[in-house]
């Protein structure tokens, strides 16, 4: 489990990703619902592999803090990582698309749903849904 201090360093990290790379990751999610794909895009952004979604953004190629690859609600249950009974829950909590990403932060301390303004600010929400 993260400590809130440790949260907070990598929130930090990943604003700063985010902040270079919210355009991509925006017109993802937006492809994602318009496609029909999901209602729910979900990022996972980590410093491992992580084998969810497919890769959006390679920190090794690019040189950033974190690897973005983009999933759905959909796969985050067929993969156990949301567990069915929390489905309502996650859908009850997941912010306007338009406005927030919707991040599963996976680090070597734990995992967290977190949701990020596409516009900068230092507003980061953390949230629990697995």
């Amino acid at each position: 489990m993260m400590t809130e201090e440790l949260l907070k360093a990598y929130l930090g990290s990943l604003r700063l990703d985010l902040n270079l790379f919210k355009d991509s990751i925006k017109e993802v999610s937006e492809d994602v619902i318009r496609g029909g794909y999901s209602q729910f895009p979900v990022f996972v952004a980590h410093q491992a592999e992580v084998k969810l979604g497919e890769v959006i953004i390679d920190r090794e190629e690019i040189g950033s803090n974190f690897t973005f690859q983009g999933s759905t609600l959909e796969e985050l249950v067929e993969r156990k990582v949301v567990l069915p009974k929390h489905v309502a829950k996650f859908k009850a909590a997941y912010k306007d698309p338009e406005k927030y990403c919707c991040i599963f932060l996976v680090t070597e301390h734990g995992a967290q749903f977190v949701f990020v303004p596409f516009e900068p600010t230092d507003t980061l929400t953390p949230d629990n849904h697995s």
